[in-house]
């Protein structure tokens, strides 16, 4: 898709070729319109995203120079995309888009003047092809900054169906025959979860499905705006919930000493690899990348997955996430950049990530026939009809500095949990400090 700018641009450029052809100099005009609107330009594009999914990506971004002529430049962020973007910012060399993971990020980059407001046409595009609710996570004090690019559905429990079919159990729909799946799992000689401690950040994903479920929507959504404490009787309870899990060393594989030294890919890898160790892991869809990417599995047949399931009599949750695409205020090409967004807001682009995999598109415009198979394309058009119902990753909408930086806050805090599942109460009061200077902050 082209911007109405970049369109009355590149008809300026045919009309000048056209009148440079009649008076006998310059190319031909069909030297001239070969050319494509961001020719000679540069787009510097940051995110967390490596391995599968950088690869990945980095077809959306061919695909936009195949399209503009641009040339995009990728940089890696690491796990903490706040602390490099701020840092190139406040030394005068940002890039020009950032794929924003954390939502309170959004809002504190934005809070500090450093996003451009979405173009017209992406603002467009966003109101027209995707359900309110990420036009609001994208919106900030009544501007429109972001635009959520790759949704992420984290209220799903991946499993090897040899697994499971060992035991004799099947995919349980309460925690309690979670715990009893688990249990059956271990006894037929596998233990039940492989869990990625190391990172910090899936730990929260699996405080988060048994708060919203323990504790309902209202309460998930104070606990995220800090207008409850972290000591409050409902996060006491979701965390003695969660020390079922982390506490008992027949669940998780390794035990908590183990499980901190297993990052993600090792995670899945535990569990779908030629030598499993594990029969479960817990996370988002993008599990389905790492399966199908690097482990070279069929998704739906040697993996699959069913709903986290619901805690005591609350729902099953329904968590979400996302990366939003935003364009820096000091980008040095911000035209070209809000050209790639209006590109990112499109089918087209959602569409070449889907066919590769580990990709869910808020976009209702993405064909369902362009994932690659029925368990991604069933997972996408869930994701699409709850879109009003679910609630964003919690951590991801805390300030950077309590729910989403590597080795402190939350992800530090529940690390600590992990290790020591028996302190309950201390790991609530530790969470609350912590979460009570990051938001005064």
């Amino acid at each position: 898709m082209r911007s109405l700018r970049a369109a009355v641009a590149l008809t300026a450029t045919l009309g000048l070729a056209a009148t440079a052809t009649a008076c006998g100099s310059g190319g031909t005009s069909a030297d001239k319109a070969s050319a494509k609107p961001l020719d000679g330009q540069t787009v510097s594009v940051a995110a967390a995203w490596t391995g599968v999914e950088q690869k990945n990506f980095q077809k959306v971004l061919d695909a936009f120079t195949a399209k503009t002529g641009a040339r995009t430049v990728y940089i890696s962020t690491g796990d903490n995309v706040s602390t490099l973007v701020g840092s190139k910012i406040e030394g005068g060399d940002p890039p020009d888009v950032v794929m924003m993971p954390q939502l309170g990020v959004l809002q504190q980059f934005a809070r500090k003047g450093w996003l451009e407001p979405l173009a017209p046409a992406v603002a467009d595009s966003l109101h027209r092809d995707f359900a309110k609710i990420w036009a609001d996570y994208g919106t900030v004090d009544g501007k429109l900054y972001g635009l959520y690019f790759k949704a992420a559905h984290k209220s799903t429990v991946w499993y090897s169906p040899a697994a499971l079919d060992t035991a004799g159990v099947k995919p349980p729909t309460t925690f309690d025959q979670l715990l009893a799946a688990g249990h059956a799992v271990s006894d037929s000689g596998l233990p039940a979860f492989s869990v990625a401690g190391e990172a910090g950040w899936p730990l929260t994903d699996w405080f988060e499905n048994i708060y919203l479920s323990q504790a309902g929507p209202e309460n998930y959504d104070k606990l995220a705006k800090h207008q409850i404490p972290w000591t409050d009787p409902t996060v006491v309870a979701a965390l003695t919930t969660l020390g079922k899990v982390f506490g008992d060393p027949q669940l998780v594989a390794g035990g908590g000493k183990g499980a901190l030294q297993t990052d993600f890919p090792e995670s899945v890898q535990a569990v779908f690899g030629d030598k499993p160790t594990a029969a479960m892991v817990y996370e988002g869809d993008f599990v389905g990348a790492v399966v199908s990417g690097e482990l070279k599995k069929k998704v739906g047949e040697d993996a699959k997955f069913f709903p986290f399931p619901a805690v005591g009599t609350g729902k099953a949750p329904v968590v979400g996430g996302g990366d939003a695409a935003v364009v820096l205020k000091d980008a040095k090409h911000k035209d070209a950049a809000q050209q790639l967004l209006e590109f990112l807001a499109g089918p087209e682009a959602g569409e070449v990530w889907a066919g590769a995999g580990g990709f869910l598109s808020p976009n209702k415009a993405v064909k369902p026939a362009a994932y690659p198979d029925d368990t991604t394309r069933q997972t996408a058009e869930s994701l699409i009809a709850a879109a009003d119902g679910f609630r964003f990753d919690l951590s991801d909408q805390a300030p950077a500095a309590f729910g989403g930086t590597q080795g402190s806050g939350e992800w530090k805090l529940l690390q600590d949990f992990l290790a020591n599942p028996s302190d309950v109460n201390g790991t609530a009061q530790r969470l609350e400090a912590a979460a009570a200077a990051a938001y005064k902050g």
